[in-house]
């Protein structure tokens, strides 16, 4: 088996002892530091021991600091990274039986040699046992591909939630039961550009000439791509400014749906679309991603309509919705402020902000 090893100065000695005992037991070992007692940064190594683990490279990793927590927290931070902190045997076995784990993490203070070999030998002999723990990481798995940098996602069916300061400032405001109805309706534009601004980062562009008072000179404008903004009425109606003034030229379209107080399913009642919405990028805004329903029969209108690319912009959005949108639209990219805890017995996020669209327009 092919197994990255590191540490840092702390975990230097037990790494070199693991180096000897797993080369002697027929693994091949990629050793990526540190190679030396010097005063190191575990993070340095956590990082790329995760790395060689999740680009295929090596088919395990092991860690080794002072007590194992530093490289665990670090190498934890790298997608696909699965790391256990084991102090003991069962532990090791258990972290691969329940757990999956690829990369194993050691304290390095003082050990018992043969006790540590019998962890290492346990951890990478132990098969996943599937079943019943296999629903439990599908819950890891999908958290974990919500981006929480705003910026480009690595494929269709993601979630993005913005950590932008600005975002999570104005975010804290409109939160706020005593912000006044004209702030909140000002604020939700406000970040509403900025979200669109994140999200359009990647748009294409194209050279063109450019006179200047001064020069000729070449520079860039918008290869022509086209876009709509699709609100979901009427709490969308109040992102729809905020989005027009980054990308004044897309074309708006409206999808009109309630969602029914007894059963809280969607029921439409109205939908006006672009004629060419076939050939636009859309992005269909709905500011409070609770159940999902309304969000994902909008979407699915859309479709109906001939779309072919479609993202939902959300100001805060809940678990069960971005569950329901990734299960019935699993191409769609979700993009949101915020993501909440959980949805209350009355289908609305906690903490939430209550019902978007009475705080847009005054109406109880």
């Amino acid at each position: 088996m092919q197994i990255a090893l590191g540490s840092d100065h702390a975990g230097f000695s037990l790494k070199e002892e693991l180096k000897v005992y797993l080369s002697q037991n027929g693994h091949e070992v990629m050793d990526k530091g540190t190679y030396s007692q010097e005063s190191s940064d575990y993070p340095d190594y956590a990082f790329a021991v995760a790395d060689e683990v999740v680009n295929g490279n090596a088919q395990r990793g092991i860690l080794v600091c002072g007590t194992g927590i530093g490289m665990s927290i670090a190498a934890n931070k790298v997608k696909g990274a699965y790391t256990a902190l084991v102090n003991d045997i069962k532990s090791a076995e258990l972290s691969r039986a329940h757990n999956d784990s690829n990369i194993l993490a050691l304290s390095g203070n003082s050990y018992d040699l043969h006790e540590m070999e019998e962890i290492v030998s346990t951890w990478l002999e132990t098969e996943f046992e599937g079943e019943r723990h296999v629903g439990r990481l599908q819950k890891i798995y999908k958290r974990e591909k919500i981006s929480d940098h705003g910026f480009k996602l690595e494929g269709p069916g993601g979630t993005v939630v913005f950590n932008h300061p600005l975002i999570q400032h104005k975010i804290s405001i409109i939160r706020d039961k005593n912000t006044s109805v004209k702030e909140f309706r000002e604020l939700v534009q406000e970040i509403s550009s900025l979200m669109v601004y994140e999200i359009t980062r990647d748009l294409p562009l194209q050279k063109t000439t450019v006179e200047t008072p001064i020069a000729t000179t070449e520079a860039f404008t918008l290869s022509g791509k086209k876009l709509a903004i699709v609100p979901v009425l009427r709490a969308g109606l109040g992102m729809v400014d905020g989005i027009l003034r980054i990308i004044p030229n897309a074309k708006v379209g409206h999808i009109g749906l309630y969602r029914d107080p007894e059963t809280f399913n969607p029921v439409e009642y109205y939908c006006k679309l672009p004629n060419d919405i076939e050939e636009r990028d859309i992005f269909v805004i709905d500011p409070m991603l609770a159940t999902g329903g309304s969000a994902s029969a909008a979407i699915s209108l859309i479709k109906q309509h001939g779309a072919r690319k479609i993202s939902l912009v959300c100001l805060i959005a809940a678990p069960e919705g971005v569950d329901r949108i990734h299960m019935d639209h699993p191409e769609i990219n979700v993009y949101a402020a915020a993501l909440d805890s959980r949805l209350n017995d009355h289908a609305y996020i906690i903490p939430g902000l209550g019902d978007a669209g009475d705080r847009l327009y005054g109406t109880k």
